[in-house]
């Protein structure tokens, strides 16, 4: 089986990640924050972070 990998950035990754999760060959999604310059990066502290989901 080949598996590919893509991060997307944009919005709520919340949101994101419940509609892509519905897709079909969907196996798995992460999400976090992805760019800017704070390190360990959270919800409350992300600075110039983009929200972001693996899939």
């Amino acid at each position: 089986m080949t598996t590919e990998r893509a991060v997307l950035a944009g919005g709520c990754f919340w949101g994101m990640q419940d509609l892509i999760r519905r897709y079909n060959g969907v196996i798995s999604t992460r999400v976090g924050y992805t760019g800017g310059e704070v390190r360990n990066a959270t919800y409350r502290n992300h600075g110039t972070h983009a929200e972001a989901i693996e899939i």
